[in-house]
């Protein structure tokens, strides 16, 4: 086992050299005037030059200055965005948000997509099953750019269940709504995999010995099947919580909520590159250490992984 999470543990560290150093790439490198794509169509002045020359190390070869940049990420220094705030009191202000948006998001799916999957797999051909399979189909066909302002028109403009934006400062009611949204997605393919999983084990050799053996059907479904279904489920999770935190611009831009999703799409828009820059390698790290936790617990789940 320890030499399986050395192995997964090296693969992370690799991952992650090789993503920062694209992003950075293609933010500093693969420019002619790098300053200049920084600053967007404002102008900049000899000495403003002078001194973000000096401050990107940009007078040094690129590996150097990624080397700058790796040095001050293992450091806790993101850098300063072209507004002049230190990217990680801006990352300070939006992680919070986005953290539990995306916990709230993958909570609801996880909880409902899994019960509504295992439920269909058990009754396959039901009417549960068929309802379940054109539900999910709905909410996989469509786009949450579409969703979240009907969602948001239905449930708080209408009906006023809940609060039609977030707010500066989120509470765990005004984030109800918009985790919906975001997980909506996810719940459908949780549903599905799960359900398919189910299937297939229900009809696995495993599963007629424990019958045969006498054990009950509850015990049969909720030690065995469950167990190995759950498998690539999980899998599937730890995937999808790094991409909701990534993917949650739409989100928080129709809710209104001060997030990492709202602050990397404003660094976008302006084109401020020492931003995008640092909250993408942040974004980085929790998608690597996501998959790690998933690869662990795949292992525990299934000890024939381990010894690959």
């Amino acid at each position: 086992m320890l030499r399986y999470i050395v192995r997964r543990i090296l693969q992370g560290v690799l991952t992650f050299f090789g993503a920062t150093l694209v992003v950075y790439a293609l933010m500093f490198a693969n420019q002619n005037d790098p300053l200049q794509a920084l600053a967007g169509e404002r102008p900049i002045s000899e000495a403003a030059r002078a001194a973000l020359t000096e401050r990107y190390h940009l007078n040094e070869p690129f590996i150097v200055q990624y080397g700058y940049y790796m040095r001050g990420i293992f450091t806790g220094d993101l850098g300063t965005s072209l507004t002049g705030r230190p990217i990680t009191q801006l990352l300070d202000g939006a992680w919070p948000n986005t953290f539990r948006l995306a916990v709230m998001a993958v909570v609801f799916a996880a909880l409902i997509g899994i019960v509504a999957g295992v439920v269909a797999g058990i009754r396959r051909a039901s009417i549960f099953d068929h309802s379940t399979l054109i539900i999910t189909l709905v909410l996989i066909s469509i786009p949450i750019v579409v969703l979240a302002p009907l969602m948001q028109l239905f449930f708080g403009v209408e009906l006023r269940w809940f609060p039609a934006t977030a707010g500066a400062n989120p509470t765990f009611y005004g984030l109800i709504l918009p985790a919906m949204v975001l997980g909506a997605g996810s719940l459908a393919t949780y549903s599905r995999l799960t359900r398919t999983s189910v299937v297939e084990n229900l009809r696995a050799d495993y599963v007629r010995t424990a019958k045969a053996k006498g054990l009950t059907r509850n015990r049969v479904i909720g030690v065995h099947v469950l167990r190995n279904s759950l498998i690539p489920v999980i899998t599937y999770i730890g995937v999808d919580l790094g991409g909701l935190m990534a993917g949650a611009i739409v989100t928080e831009g129709v809710f209104n909520i001060p997030g990492v999703g709202s602050q990397l799409f404003r660094g976008i828009t302006t084109e401020d590159g020492p931003l995008v820059v640092g909250f993408v390698s942040v974004l980085v790290i929790i998608f690597i250490v996501a998959n790690l936790i998933v690869d662990l617990l795949y292992a525990v789940l299934d000890p024939r992984i381990r010894y690959e």
